[in-house]
């Protein structure tokens, strides 16, 4: 029999979570009102049991929280009950601050992206470690997982995987302006850019990426006049500090 799993919450990082989940575990969700409460179900595809917030049990539930931080005092004093577990996906939201609003035997941060949607997720994880083992088995449904060993090192990999997406689209974007700026196609370049996208994905899980760039760089040659212009235009250090802005942020 599947297990059932109580979202908290119908945005996109729920509904991301959800399309992949739903094949493995039952779905329920809970939510301040029914229209959105259909449109969560309407994007799965599938029936899910639908819950006002007002007064909610959590009791025995594994629930995953997806609301936003903001809202997180406001959304536990509209529960009741103490949750088996609670996995929560909110950036930058401390796990006493999680504790102190929501009840629950135990209590994990998570942090997915979006790739979720297609099980691709890179999700990090950390919190009471009775649940290591829970929270991997359940997050890996949704792509691979890292436990790491405290709060710091989850918001450090918040900077890099949860708001990566947002990076790679603004590099992705660019290559493809560049290569109609000299004359490609828009539906070519985005196609090209796609397929450099599809290809270094996997290269990238088997080679480090010094390396990679060492064989594609010859003496003299395109690769090298382009790599030196990206170096020109402090790519390299514009990453770093995105990283670092990023996490700087899920600390206050």
């Amino acid at each position: 029999m599947k297990k059932t799993l109580t979202f908290i919450g119908s945005g996109n990082m729920a509904t991301s979570m959800a399309k992949t989940l739903k094949d493995s575990y039952l779905i329920e969700v809970v939510g301040r009102n029914l229209e959105s409460l259909d449109r969560f179900e309407a994007a799965l595809g599938t029936d899910v049991t639908k819950h006002l917030l007002n007064n909610f049990d959590l009791t025995g539930r594994t629930v995953l929280l997806c609301v936003k931080p903001a809202n997180i005092e406001e959304v536990g004093a509209k529960l009741q009950g103490k949750a088996e577990a609670l996995y929560s996906v909110l950036a930058g939201t401390a796990l006493e601050t999680i504790k102190s609003h929501i009840d629950s035997a135990g209590t994990v941060r998570a942090m997915p992206n979006l790739a979720a949607t297609v099980g691709k997720s890179m999700t990090t994880l950390t919190g009471d470690r009775h649940l290591e083992a829970e929270a991997v088995t359940l997050f890996n449904a949704i792509g691979p997982t890292l436990w790491l060993g405290s709060e710091k090192e989850l918001d450090i990999a918040t900077g890099l995987a949860g708001s990566g997406p947002a990076y790679l689209c603004l590099i992705a974007e660019a290559l493809a302006d560049g290569a109609v700026k000299q004359g490609l196609r828009r539906d070519d370049a985005m196609t090209v850019m796609r397929g450099l996208f599809a290809g270094f994905g996997e290269l990238i899980q088997h080679e480090h990426p010094a390396l990679i760039k060492d064989g594609v760089m010859s003496p003299g040659g395109t690769t090298a006049a382009g790599y030196a212009a990206l170096e020109a235009s402090g790519v390299r250090h514009g990453c770093m500090q995105a990283v670092e802005r990023a996490f700087e942020r899920t600390r206050h």
